[in-house]
């Protein structure tokens, strides 16, 4: 009798576990998914920047409540330097998984955010992996490679000892910088309209090694002097531009070394200062539609 009852009761479960198989496997799976949820550690590397900014500040709360946090947590993971970083949804957030999605897919606001990251650290690719338990890793390719900034380093050590004096105020030192990059680099014609890519001309190290640029690296390179010389600063972009913020006498400036290096049709050298350190209504009067953007995610010049 025991046994038949043993026998009854085994069908019994194996028909439970077969009519609610699905809900059963749920079950099992969320709850050893989520023995450890446990945020990759952050490790902030040599070129970090202790900055926060309006539309993105750094965190350690990799527990996200709101899309800004999630913001916030890229920001704080490229601004590490880090190549690799692994996060969990609060299970309170319930659209936390739907706001990741959102936020990978915008290249727009991903490039955004990529404007207040150190220069190093600034991402070429930037994967993200997420699945329906709230597991979300993010996977960056960085622009520089560590040989590049070891070269870049060393050269900007050396031009700065060159040009730069102690007696210079703080405006002097920037139009110094900006002369010398100018007068140092050709604008590289071929990669902006024939899409030719012979220089790395588009960072820091195509401006200033191979003296060849477009604005993302006339811009890289501005705002690595700027950092050098602790002067506040970040990259500012419209759609097809790319240029510099500068933070001197309370107020916030635009300056544009690519404009200020126009090409001409003599092929003769030029230097200009139509765009060096101007405020947004000068900016503005100069009209181009290539220095067009956007101040929700440039909110410090609201209060310019």
């Amino acid at each position: 009798m025991k046994k038949i009852l043993s026998i009854v009761l085994i069908l019994l479960i194996f028909a439970v576990c077969l009519l609610y198989k699905e809900d059963i496997t749920s079950y099992l799976v969320t709850t050893f998914a989520n023995l450890d949820r446990t945020p990759t550690s952050l490790v902030n590397n040599a070129y970090s920047a202790n900055k926060n900014y309006q539309y993105v500040q750094l965190t350690n709360n990799f527990s996200p409540q709101n899309r800004q946090d999630i913001m916030n947590i890229y920001y704080t993971v490229l601004n590490s330097g880090m190549t690799d970083f692994t996060f969990y949804c609060s299970k309170e957030y319930k659209n936390c998984i739907e706001d990741v999605n959102y936020i990978s897919d915008n290249q727009t606001l991903l490039s955004n955010i990529n404007n207040f990251v150190p220069v190093y650290y600034i991402f070429q690719n930037l994967d993200t992996e997420f699945d329906s338990l709230g597991k979300v890793t993010i996977h960056i390719t960085h622009t520089y490679e560590p040989a590049q900034i070891q070269v870049l380093e060393t050269t900007i050590t050396n031009i700065l000892n060159e040009i730069i004096t102690d007696d210079m105020n703080t405006e002097e030192k920037i139009k110094t910088i900006h002369d010398y990059v100018i007068n140092h680099t050709k604008y590289d014609i071929d990669r902006s309209d024939k899409k030719v890519t012979t220089y790395h001309s588009d960072t820091a190290y195509g401006t200033l090694i191979e003296h060849f640029g477009i604005c993302g690296g006339y811009a890289d390179s501005m705002k690595l002097f700027l950092d050098r010389l602790n002067i506040p600063n970040y990259k500012i972009s419209s759609e097809n531009h790319i240029w510099n913020l500068v933070y001197i006498n309370n107020h916030w400036y635009h300056l544009d070394l690519t404009w200020d290096d126009p090409v001409t049709s003599t092929g003769e050298d030029v230097l200009e200062y139509d765009y060096f350190l101007i405020t947004s209504e000068e900016l503005k009067n100069l009209e181009t539609d290539q220095h067009i953007y956007d101040l929700e995610v440039y909110r410090e010049l609201k209060d310019n």
